[in-house]
C-alpha cells in the first residue's frame, strides 16, 4: 500500500477512485466505506488518503476487488424520470422507495448516482456504471448546468430575480442562479426557469426562500446536455445512445468511450426489469371492488 507523499509513484491512485471506477459506488460512498473499515489493502484495513496501484490486492467487505484500467470500464448511462416521493439512496431503513427500486439489474457492476433529488424533488436523475463520469459530472469545478421548472408561491417581484442572480448568501456560503427565465402562470401558479452550477443540497428551494418566497412544485428538466424528454415517464428509466454518452463525456473533459451492447441475456433481463415496474400513474390508480 502506498501513503500520499513525495514518494508516491505516478502509477499509483487514490483509492477511492479506483473502488468508484469498480462500480462499487461514487468516490463519496466509497470514503464513508473506507473510513468505516470496509476496505482492504493487501489484507489490511485501508484508511483515508491511502493510493494504490495496479498490483495492489482490494477488497470491499472481504470480496476481492478487480481494478481494471479506466479504458476497460464499460460507460453505460440511463436517464430516470424521478416521482416525487421516492428517496435518492440505496436503501431506507423505513422501507420507502428509492430511485434504485426501478433501475435494470447489473451483474457485477452498481449504477451510480449522477447527483440527486430530494424526496419531493421530481425529474431527471442520471445513473452510470462509470464512477469517474459520475464524479466529474457532479463536481463544482466542472460548472455543468442543472436546469429546473419551478413553481413559486407569492408575489415574485423584479428585485427579487435580480437579489438571486447577483447572488444572496446562505448557511453554507454564496448561491445564485445563473438564469432565470418566467415561463408563465399567475398567482400562486407561477412558473419560472432557473439554472445552478452545483448540487448543493436544496439549493433552488433556498435561493427562493431567501426572498420569502415558497416553491410549491420543483422538476428538473435538464442536466448538462441531457434534457428530460417523453422517453421516460414518471418512475421510467431509458438508456442514452452514443451520441448522448460521448456529449457527456465531452462537459466531463473525458475522451469518449463506446457503449457497449446488451448481451442477449441483459436485454431479457432489462426488458423484464422494465415491464415488472410499472409506470407512477398505473400505481396510484385504486382497485376497483369487484361487485
Amino acid at each position: 500500500m502506498s501513503q500520499s507523499d513525495k514518494t508516491t509513484p505516478p502509477t499509483s491512485e487514490k483509492l477511492q477512485k479506483v473502488l468508484a471506477r469498480a462500480g462499487l459506488g461514487s468516490r463519496r460512498e466509497m470514503e464513508t466505506a473506507i473510513s468505516a473499515g470496509r476496505v482492504k489493502v493487501n489484507s489490511q484495513v485501508a484508511k483515508l488518503g491511502d493510493r494504490v496501484e495496479a498490483r495492489d490486492k482490494v477488497s470491499f467487505d472481504d470480496r476481492p476487488v478487480s481494478l481494471r484500467p479506466e479504458e476497460d470500464v464499460p460507460r453505460r448511462v440511463i436517464m430516470y424520470n424521478k416521482p416525487e416521493g421516492e428517496l435518492c439512496t440505496r436503501k431506507d431503513p423505513e422501507g420507502r422507495r428509492t430511485v434504485f427500486d426501478r433501475l435494470p439489474r447489473l451483474k457485477g457492476e452498481r449504477w451510480i448516482a449522477i447527483g440527486r433529488l430530494d424526496i419531493n424533488t421530481s425529474g431527471l436523475l442520471m445513473f452510470t456504471t462509470d464512477g469517474e463520469l459520475a464524479n466529474r459530472l457532479m463536481h463544482p469545478s466542472t460548472q455543468v448546468e442543472r436546469e429546473y421548472a419551478v413553481r413559486v408561491m407569492g408575489e415574485v417581484k423584479r428585485e427579487h430575480i435580480l437579489a438571486m442572480v447577483d447572488g444572496v448568501m446562505l448557511e453554507d456560503g454564496p448561491a445564485r442562479f445563473a438564469d432565470v427565465q418566467e415561463f408563465g402562470g399567475e398567482g400562486i401558479n407561477t412558473w419560472f426557469h432557473v439554472v445552478i452550477l452545483e448540487g448543493r443540497n436544496r439549493e433552488v428551494r433556498r435561493l427562493w426562500e431567501s426572498q420569502g418566497l415558497t416553491v410549491s412544485r420543483l422538476k428538473r428538466v435538464r442536466y448538462g446536455n441531457i434534457f428530460l424528454d417523453k422517453r421516460a415517464k414518471a418512475g421510467e428509466w431509458v438508456e442514452l445512445s452514443q451520441d448522448e454518452v460521448d456529449d457527456l463525456a465531452t462537459l466531463a473533459n473525458l475522451e469518449t468511450r463506446k457503449v457497449p451492447a446488451l448481451t442477449p441475456d441483459e436485454k431479457n433481463r432489462w426488458n423484464r426489469d422494465k415491464h415488472k415496474r410499472k409506470p407512477v400513474q398505473a400505481m396510484r390508480k385504486p382497485k376497483t371492488k369487484a361487485r
